[in-house]
C-alpha cells in the first residue's frame, strides 16, 4: 500500500470561542460537525485550547474514553470524582481513563491549590481522545514529568499501549495499538517519524519541514497512512511535535 498524505493546515479546523475559552479542533467536536472529519485512526480528538484566567471546563463527566492532556504553556488544574487533583504544566505528561464513568474539571487557577498569588496568565494545552481497547475498566489517572527525557532531544514515548513500548513510555494508555511520541527539536534538527499504518503528526509549536508535505506551520497537521518513516526537520527556531503511532483505525 503506498504511503499517502494529507495536509490539514491550522485555519482550517473548526473553532471554538467564548468570552473565556479559544478552541481549536481537529476533527468533529460539540456542535462542530463533519462526516467525513470524525477521527484519523483511532485518535477522534485533538483539540487545541487557550483558557482565561479564573475560568475552565466546570465537572463533566466521560466515559469508556482514554483522554491525553499536554500542556504548553500555563498551568492546568484536574480535578476529578477519583479524588485526583493536581496542576499539569509543561512537560508533564497526563492520562486519565474514563472507563465505566468519570467526573472531572479542568480550569484555570492554579492558586486555589498552590496558594500563590492570582495570576493573569491563560494556559495553552492540547487534549487528544482515543477510544480504549476494552469497554468498561475502572476509571483510572496516571502523570510523570518527562522534562528531563525532552531535553535529551529526539522523540520521548509520552503514552502508550503498545507492548514494544511498555519500558520506554512515560505514561500508559488502554489501546494496544496506539502510543503518543512528543519531541522538544532544536533548530534544524532532523528526526523521522514512526512506520506505521497511521500516522498522524501536529506541529504544537514553532514550524518543521516534513519530507513529501512540505513546510507546516503552528497548528498545521499530516494524517499520514502506510507512513514510511518520513523525515522531519524543525525550522530556525525550532519545533514542538506530537506524533500518534496506530496500527488499527476506527471502523
Amino acid at each position: 500500500m503506498a504511503s499517502t498524505i494529507d495536509l490539514r493546515r491550522a485555519d482550517q479546523r473548526f473553532h471554538t470561542r467564548a468570552g473565556w475559552l479559544d478552541s481549536k479542533h481537529s476533527f468533529s467536536f460539540s456542535h462542530h460537525w463533519d462526516p467525513a472529519n470524525t477521527h484519523f485512526g483511532l485518535l477522534l480528538v485533538s483539540n487545541d485550547d487557550i483558557v482565561a484566567p479564573g475560568t475552565g471546563f466546570e465537572t463533566h463527566p466521560h466515559r469508556d474514553m482514554e483522554i491525553i492532556t499536554w500542556v504548553l504553556d500555563g498551568g492546568l488544574v484536574h480535578q476529578d470524582s477519583e479524588g485526583h487533583n493536581g496542576v499539569i504544566y509543561p512537560g508533564l505528561a497526563q492520562r486519565m481513563s474514563a472507563g465505566t464513568g468519570i467526573l472531572h474539571s479542568e480550569k484555570n487557577d492554579s492558586w486555589t491549590l498552590t496558594g500563590e498569588p492570582r495570576h493573569q496568565d491563560p494556559v495553552r494545552f492540547i487534549q487528544m481522545w482515543t477510544l480504549p481497547d476494552a469497554a468498561g475498566i475502572v476509571p483510572g489517572y496516571e502523570q510523570l514529568d518527562i522534562n528531563d527525557q525532552l531535553s535529551q532531544g529526539g522523540w520521548t514515548t509520552l503514552a502508550s499501549g503498545m507492548g514494544k513500548h511498555a519500558n520506554q513510555r512515560a505514561i500508559g494508555i488502554r489501546q494496544k495499538h496506539a502510543a503518543l511520541h512528543v519531541a522538544r527539536m532544536r533548530p534544524e534538527e532532523t528526526l523521522e517519524l514512526a512506520t506505521a499504518p497511521f500516522v498522524h503528526l501536529y506541529v504544537a509549536r514553532g514550524e518543521a519541514a516534513v519530507e513529501g508535505a512540505g513546510l507546516l506551520h503552528e497548528g498545521d497537521a499530516l494524517r499520514i497512512t502506510a507512513a514510511e518513516g518520513q523525515r522531519v526537520t524543525a525550522g530556525p527556531d525550532g519545533a514542538e511535535l506530537l506524533q500518534w503511532e496506530m496500527t488499527a483505525a476506527l471502523d
